[in-house]
């Protein structure tokens, strides 16, 4: 039988918030930060949080992107868990609340088999500091998680969902195994294991026989 990984991105899958590296170069690093922690705590609600960092993004040249893309470095131990799944016949996802454009180079260095993410409107050229179609929030990767199994006729019991943040909680309450990496609080007490040194091929044990 199948199964099916799916991991968040920021602070998961790599070791940066994407979003903040964005920012250091419109010179607005130190809010959006502030507010990228609020969200993960749970503190406020993510998607407005989203359209708030993504607004002090406003003006960015497009180039940026392809700077910040390959600025992200994969946790540690992320290619061989993802080598490892592919081994046994698993599937790989990446879900996340950043951004396609920075997700789409990392997708192809990692091997994944799916990618979603938001989408930064770009302008002449330039970011808007908008997104543009359907805002990946906490319900929509939980909502993705289900699609994707069912796609692939995978039973959810099948399915492990891998996150940090509060953003990651309706997922992970879908998956049938969750683990917290590194999390924020009230994502460790939620989930079914906690993994708190930053190494994801501890993930491999835990992978179906």
């Amino acid at each position: 039988m199948s199964f099916l990984v799916v991991f968040d991105v920021d602070s998961t899958l790599i070791d940066q918030e994407a979003i903040e590296l964005l920012a250091t170069h419109s010179g607005t690093r130190q809010q959006v930060a502030l507010i990228t922690e609020r969200a993960m705590k749970g503190e406020i609600d993510f998607s407005a949080s989203l359209v708030e960092r993504v607004s002090l993004l406003a003006g960015l040249d497009e180039s940026v992107l392809n700077k910040v893309a390959d600025e992200l470095s994969p946790t540690k131990g992320a290619a061989e868990l993802i080598e490892a799944i592919h081994a046994i016949g698993g599937y790989a996802a990446a879900v996340s609340g950043g951004f396609i454009q920075l997700l789409e180079p990392l997708k192809k260095t990692l091997n994944l088999d799916f990618a979603k993410a938001n989408t930064l409107e770009v302008v002449d050229g330039k970011l808007s500091g908008k997104v543009i179609g359907e805002l990946v929030d906490s319900a929509v990767k939980a909502a993705t998680l289900l699609a994707l199994a069912k796609k692939l006729e995978i039973d959810v019991a099948q399915t492990i969902a891998i996150g940090d943040g509060a953003n990651d909680l309706k997922m992970m309450k879908q998956a049938g195994l969750s683990i917290a990496f590194c999390a924020q609080p009230i994502v460790r007490e939620s989930a079914d294991i906690v993994i708190d040194t930053r190494d994801l091929s501890q993930v491999i044990a835990l992978l179906p026989s």
